[in-house]
């Protein structure tokens, strides 16, 4: 059977480019993703020069952005329609006597064509708070059914699969690619899954294991990050994906 078109897309909660960059650029390019839907991307003063910079280590091009998720392609890969959005949250966090301020949320997403079909992509990062993370979540479901497309959606979820944001994933229909993946946090001693990669129907996809790609050690997956990146091969439902 002749294999169709596919994507491979790499997620990343990349802490802020503030480990090791080299580590995490070696990553990065050995992974060779046509989109790179990226957590916590570089942010404050010089945001966009941070962000372009960032990507040029990768060998990719930074295309578009929402608070701190943001969406890098290689040559080759357009992103067409990019929606941002911010996704409401409240500044300050209570959690027993402990207050803490958070960040602004947000999404980002954008439509690619894969072999003639239309398909959104989506990353986002939810927050510490777990009714709060709920509230998020219906945001950014919200902007990924706003493409009226098949999507991917990836994001740090800040919480296990046990939890309610995943139970409301799989009450959308979603796909969980990465339940045979394993932990993706801590990078150092990974012991908890709290990154996701997610499909609506109409896609068909799986992880690809970073210990088969050349090139990505366990030193600079420990080094480039707090987490661990996955990296997904996407294609619209019933077709075979290329090999790499």
């Amino acid at each position: 059977m002749t294999a169709g078109p596919s994507l491979r897309v790499l997620s990343y909660n990349v802490h802020r480019w503030g480990d090791d960059r080299d580590a995490l650029a070696r990553v990065v390019r050995a992974c060779a993703p046509d989109v790179a839907l990226i957590q916590e991307a570089p942010t404050w003063w010089g945001t966009r020069r941070k962000r372009e910079a960032m990507a040029a280590t990768f060998g990719l091009r930074y295309v578009a952005a929402s608070a701190r998720n943001a969406i890098l392609v290689a040559d080759g890969t357009e992103l067409g329609d990019p929606l941002h959005w911010r996704v409401w949250r409240p500044f300050v966090r209570r959690r027993l006597r402990l207050i803490a301020t958070q960040l602004p949320g947000g999404a980002v997403g954008g439509r690619v064509n894969l072999g003639g079909v239309d398909l959104a992509m989506v990353v986002c990062h939810l927050g510490l708070h777990i009714g709060g993370r709920q509230r998020e979540l219906e945001q950014v479901l919200k902007g990924c059914n706003s493409f009226n497309l098949p999507y991917l959606l990836v994001g740090d979820l800040n919480e296990e699969p046990d939890g309610p944001v995943w139970e409301r994933l799989a009450a959308e229909g979603l796909t969980d690619l990465g339940a045979e993946a394993g932990p993706t946090y801590h990078s150092n001693n990974p012991v908890k899954r709290i990154d996701g990669a997610l499909l609506s129907p109409g896609l068909d996809g799986h992880v690809i294991p970073l210990d088969s790609v050349e090139g990505v050690t366990r030193d600079d997956l420990a080094a480039g990050s707090d987490h661990l990146p996955m990296l997904l091969e996407i294609s619209p439902a019933g077709t075979p994906a290329a090999d790499r």
